[in-house]
């Protein structure tokens, strides 16, 4: 498949999802981007933005399997991964897989759930499968955990460890939509939501596809001493700075934002337009001043040639 190609199916489901989150273009495409770079996203912001939605609506826009978990206190890890439970008939034990296997998987208020249980899904994000009684289940293409963080009560929530936010590839805030923005998405929810009549934009075959061309965008030596710099300035900054992972990390969405750009190599600017939502929760500065303000400082300090 050529750049081409997978860029135009990627603007597509792009366009698709539109159809049903108002106001939400660069987040749509940040959304985007990761599922092309291989990474998993974390949508931090106020409860009825339309999180769960966007989730809903990019599962469907290339025909994937969508699966959620409402995360809560007395949620087990099990829940989550799956378990093994006897049949009588056979004598045998029966994996039922859990909510984890699936194309996109909605973790709901991850923050809810106790630490036992949120380390459920590490194994599945970084290695793409789930160990259950000793026996390792792998997790079909194209796997993605959209994951939803409360913000507002944070008394009644547990703090995500950094182990665990250094799985997702990229934090995005959707915020609240304009006056127009808002006025227009009641025009179309009134009586009937558009997520009912949503049909795929693309094939699972197609996505699969495009995701592996995105994997073989060029990224250049200079692109990856521009990343290196920019990680090493929040090492020295910060009193935690960015992990090789979220180099990584950022070179992967670089590729995707290329790919969906129609370009077959990563320039400057995409390493620019993805730093602060792949890096910035990575970072802990130690001071009275935010991670975001750190980046900024960082691209303004660090020369891309």
């Amino acid at each position: 498949m050529s750049v081409a190609v997978a860029s135009e199916l990627a603007q597509d489901v792009v366009e698709n999802v539109e159809q049903v989150l108002v106001g939400g273009r660069d987040e749509i495409e940040h959304v985007m981007t990761a599922l092309l770079g291989r990474g998993h996203v974390l949508l931090e912001d106020v409860p009825g933005v339309g999180k769960t939605m966007l989730a809903r609506a990019v599962a469907r826009s290339f025909g994937g399997t969508f699966k959620r978990v409402q995360f809560t206190p007395d949620l087990l890890p099990s829940d989550v991964t799956g378990v093994n439970v006897f049949n009588q008939q056979t004598q045998e034990f029966d994996f039922r897989p859990g909510p984890i296997f699936a194309d996109v998987v909605l973790g709901d208020e991850i923050n809810r759930a106790p630490p036992k249980t949120q380390s459920a899904l590490l194994e599945a994000m970084e290695e793409q499968q789930a160990t259950i009684d000793g026996k390792t289940h792998h997790i079909e293409d194209p796997f993605t955990v959209i994951a939803t963080q409360n913000t507002v009560e944070g008394d009644q929530a547990y703090e995500l460890p950094m182990a665990e936010l250094d799985r997702f590839m990229k934090t995005v805030s959707l915020g609240y939509p304009d006056h127009h923005e808002e006025v227009e998405m009641l025009d179309r929810v009134v009586g009937h939501h558009p997520i009912d009549d949503l049909t795929p934009a693309v094939s699972l075959s197609e996505f699969r596809q495009a995701r592996e061309r995105a994997a073989e965008v060029t990224v250049a030596r200079d692109i990856r001493e521009y990343a290196t710099k920019l990680a090493n300035y929040t090492r020295t900054h910060a009193s935690l700075g960015v992990s090789p992972r979220g180099t990584i990390s950022l070179l992967r969405a670089t590729q995707g934002r290329a790919l969906l750009s129609g370009r077959e190599y990563v320039v400057p600017d995409d390493v620019q337009e993805e730093v602060v939502p792949v890096l910035n929760h990575r970072i802990r500065t130690g001071r009275d001043d935010d991670s975001v303000t750190l980046l900024r400082e960082a691209l303004n300090s660090v020369d891309p040639e």
